[in-house]
C-alpha cells in the first residue's frame, strides 16, 4: 500500500510541475494572440482545444529526460541529488521555451508564421546578429520584462510543488509499473497520437483553419520539428511523363521586340514596399509620392504577388524564378549550393556585365554568396562602398547615400548590363538619420516614416541615373521584396498579405503605361525580361512570362500550406487537398467562398500543385534546376 502511495505521488509531483510549464505556455500564446489579433480573425473554441493538444506534445518532447529522472524512485540520499538537477532541467527548459514563444509575439508581424530553425541560418549569416542585438533589446524592451515575469512566477510556482512531494523510497515495483505504464503514455502524447509517424508543423493546418495554424501551433514544437527537416522528400504524384503536361519549368522565351535589342536592365528591390503603404495601391494617404509618380508612367500590375514573407525568398524568386516551397528559405536550405540559371547567367552569354548592388554589410543573409551562385560578375555592399560615415549602424550604408552611388557604379559596367539593387533603410528598426526626421511624413506605424524615407531615396537614385549615359536604354523593374509588419488588419490575413508592386518602367516609354489587372507574381519577372531583351533561349523556371498566353497564377508557402492564387482565388492546399477557397479582389475582413461550387477548377489547382511540388521536390533534391 505504502509503494502504491509513493507511486501515485511521484506522478502527481510530475504532473504539477508540467503544468506549470503548460500554464507559462498558455499565457504565452495570449500574449501571442493580443499582440497579434489582426492577424487571427477567426479563432475559436476548438482553435483552443488543438493549440493545448500542441503544447502538451511539445512539453512531452522538451521534458521527456525530465519525466524519465522524475519517474525513478531512489533513495533519499540519492533523491537530493536528483531534486537539483530536476530543477535545474526545468528552468532550463522551461526558460528557452517561453523564451521562444515570446520571441514570435514581435517576429510574428514580419514573417506570419512561427519561427522555424532557419532562423538560426539567416542570422548567423555575415554579423547582422551581433548588429541587431541592440537594437531587438531596445525596441522589444517588453520581452525581456515578460520574460523576467514569467522566470519568477515559474520559480515561486515550483516552489509550491514541494507540498506534493513524498518520502523517496527506492522500489522495483514502482520502476515498472512507470516504466511499463507511464513513460508510454508521455511517449504516445509525444507523438501527438497512434498515427504512423509522429505529428508535424503541417498537420496544424489539418486540425484547424490555415490562416490560424500560427495560433495553434508553438514556437519551441516549430523549431523542434524543423531541426534537421530541411530536406525535401520525392513525391509521387504522377509520372514523370503526365507531370510534364501538367507542368514543366523548361521554357523558350518570346522576343517581343518592344525594346532594341541590348537594353540595359536595372531591378530595384525595394524593401517592404508592400501596397498598404503605397499610395498608388491603398487608396489613402500615401508615403511614396516618387514612386507613384513612377507607376503613373509605367506598366504595373494590379495584383502583384511576393513568393515569400521574406527578403531572404525574394531574391532567387526575382533574380532565378525559384520559391521557397519548404520551412527553409532557398538561399539557406541545403540545396542553396546547387546550380542554377539566373537572369545573371543567362544574360552573361548575351554580352551583359552584371553586378548586385546591395548597402548591407557583406554576408548580411548571404546575399554576396547567393550572388556569386548566381553567376553575376561583381558584389557591392557595405565595403566596397566603404564610407562608414553614411552607416545606419544596424544594417548598412543608408538608402540615400548608396542608391545615387549604385546610379553611378553603374556606368563602370560594360553596355549592355544588368544590375540588381536591394535597398534596405525600410527594413526594422525603420532607422531615420536625425537630419531627415523633421521632413519625413510619418505616420500610425514607425516603417511610415522609414517608407517615405526610402521613397525619398528612390528619388535620388533616379535623379543621378538621368544624368548617365545608359538611363534611355535602360529598363527598370521595381518590386518589393515582401509586405512589412501591417497596421491595417485587411492586410494581415493571408489573401492580401502577398500583395506588391511589380513596376516595369522605361523611360522612352516603349512599354506601354497602364494598370494591367492580371496577377503577376515575383517568379514572373526573369521570363518577361527575357522576351522585352528579345533573348531566345531555353531557361528554367517556375514562372511565366507576362507576354505569353497563359492563365496567370502566383505561389507562395508558409507553415506546410501552399496558397495558390488564380482567377480573383486564393485556394489552400495542404495535407494532399485544397481546403478553402478566398476571393483575393474584395477588401473584407471575411470572404469564403464554397469550394463545391468551384468544384472542377478547385481539382485543376490541386493537380497543378502537386505537379508543381512534385517537380520542385525532385528537381532541388536531383540538382536538377537548370536546363539539361
Amino acid at each position: 500500500m505504502r509503494q502504491n502511495s509513493t507511486v501515485l505521488s511521484s506522478l502527481k509531483l510530475l504532473l504539477v510541475r508540467l503544468s506549470i510549464v503548460f500554464a507559462m505556455m498558455t499565457i504565452a500564446r495570449i500574449l501571442f494572440y493580443f499582440f497579434n489579433l489582426d492577424s487571427f480573425s477567426s479563432v475559436g473554441f476548438f482553435d483552443f482545444i488543438v493549440a493545448a493538444w500542441f503544447d502538451c506534445i511539445t512539453i512531452s518532447l522538451y521534458f521527456s529526460p525530465f519525466i524519465l529522472i522524475s519517474l525513478i524512485p531512489l533513495n533519499q540520499n540519492a533523491d537530493r541529488y536528483k531534486e537539483l538537477f530536476l530543477k535545474f532541467y526545468f528552468h532550463l527548459v522551461n526558460t528557452l521555451m517561453v523564451a521562444m514563444n515570446l520571441m514570435d509575439i514581435e517576429y510574428f508581424k514580419y514573417t506570419s508564421k512561427r519561427s522555424t530553425f532557419d532562423l538560426f541560418a539567416i542570422l548567423g549569416a555575415g554579423s547582422d546578429f551581433a548588429q541587431l542585438a541592440t537594437t531587438f533589446i531596445k525596441d522589444f524592451w517588453i520581452l525581456i520584462i515578460f520574460l523576467i515575469l514569467f522566470l519568477v512566477l515559474s520559480e515561486w510556482l515550483y516552489r509550491k510543488t514541494k507540498r506534493f512531494k513524498s518520502i523517496a523510497t527506492f522500489s522495483l515495483k514502482a520502476i515498472a509499473f512507470n516504466f511499463l505504464l507511464i513513460v508510454p503514455l508521455f511517449v504516445i502524447v509525444a507523438r501527438g497520437g497512434f498515427q504512423l509517424k509522429p505529428i508535424g508543423i503541417m498537420e496544424a493546418s489539418q486540425y484547424a483553419n490555415p490562416e490560424n495554424s500560427a495560433f495553434v501551433l508553438n514556437t519551441p514544437f516549430t523549431m523542434l520539428k524543423s531541426y534537421g527537416k530541411e530536406r525535401l522528400e520525392i513525391k509521387h504524384y504522377y509520372s514523370e511523363q503526365e507531370e510534364k503536361t501538367i507542368f514543366n519549368p523548361i521554357q523558350v522565351s518570346q522576343p517581343q521586340h518592344i525594346l532594341p535589342d541590348g537594353t540595359n536592365v536595372v531591378i530595384i528591390m525595394l524593401e517592404s514596399f508592400g501596397n498598404e503603404y503605397v499610395g498608388a495601391f491603398n487608396h489613402g494617404v500615401s508615403y511614396t509620392p516618387f514612386f507613384d509618380s513612377l507607376i503613373g508612367q509605367s506598366l504595373t500590375f494590379e495584383h502583384g504577388f511576393a513568393n515569400g514573407k521574406k527578403s531572404i525568398e525574394a531574391v532567387p524568386a526575382i533574380i532565378a524564378s525559384i520559391p521557397s516551397l519548404m520551412d527553409n528559405p532557398y538561399i539557406s536550405s541545403p540545396y542553396g549550393n546547387n546550380k542554377i540559371e539566373s537572369l545573371a547567367t543567362i544574360l552573361k552569354k548575351h554580352g551583359y556585365e552584371t553586378g548586385f548592388y546591395h548597402g548591407a554589410t557583406n554576408g548580411s543573409m548571404r546575399f554576396d554568396g547567393f550572388a556569386a551562385q548566381a553567376g553575376f560578375d561583381h558584389y557591392f555592399g557595405r565595403y566596397e562602398y566603404n564610407n562608414d560615415a553614411h552607416f545606419d549602424k544596424t544594417w548598412g550604408i543608408l538608402d540615400e547615400y548608396f542608391n545615387p552611388w549604385t546610379a553611378r557604379k553603374l556606368s563602370e559596367l560594360k553596355q549592355p548590363f544588368f544590375g540588381t539593387l536591394f535597398t534596405l533603410s525600410s527594413h526594422h528598426p525603420y532607422y531615420v538619420p536625425p537630419h531627415m526626421r523633421n521632413k519625413v511624413k510619418k505616420g500610425p506605424h514607425p516603417i511610415c516614416a522609414s517608407i517615405n524615407y526610402g521613397d525619398y531615396a528612390l528619388r535620388r537614385f533616379f535623379e543621378e541615373a538621368r544624368k548617365q549615359p545608359w538611363y534611355n536604354n535602360t529598363v527598370f523593374v521595381l518590386v518589393a521584396d515582401h509586405t512589412p509588419a501591417s497596421e491595417d488588419k485587411i492586410y494581415s490575413q493571408r489573401r492580401f498579405m502577398y500583395q506588391i508592386p511589380i513596376v516595369f518602367y522605361h523611360p522612352g516609354k516603349k512599354i506601354v503605361a497602364k494598370r494591367d489587372p492580371e496577377i503577376f507574381q515575383q517568379m514572373d519577372i526573369m521570363p518577361t525580361i527575357l522576351d522585352l531583351l528579345n533573348i531566345k533561349t531555353k531557361f528554367y523556371s517556375y514562372g511565366k512570362s507576362y507576354y505569353q498566353k497563359s492563365e496567370r497564377e502566383a505561389l507562395t508557402y508558409i507553415e506546410g500550406s501552399y496558397y495558390y492564387f488564380k482567377n480573383h482565388h486564393m485556394y489552400t492546399f495542404s495535407n494532399e487537398k485544397a481546403r478553402n477557397l478566398l476571393d483575393f479582389t474584395i477588401r473584407k475582413e471575411h470572404t469564403n467562398d464554397s469550394l463545391s461550387y468551384y468544384k472542377v477548377e478547385s481539382k485543376a489547382v490541386e493537380r497543378r500543385l502537386k505537379a508543381i511540388i512534385q517537380r520542385y521536390n525532385r528537381d532541388l533534391i536531383h540538382n536538377k534546376t537548370v536546363v539539361e
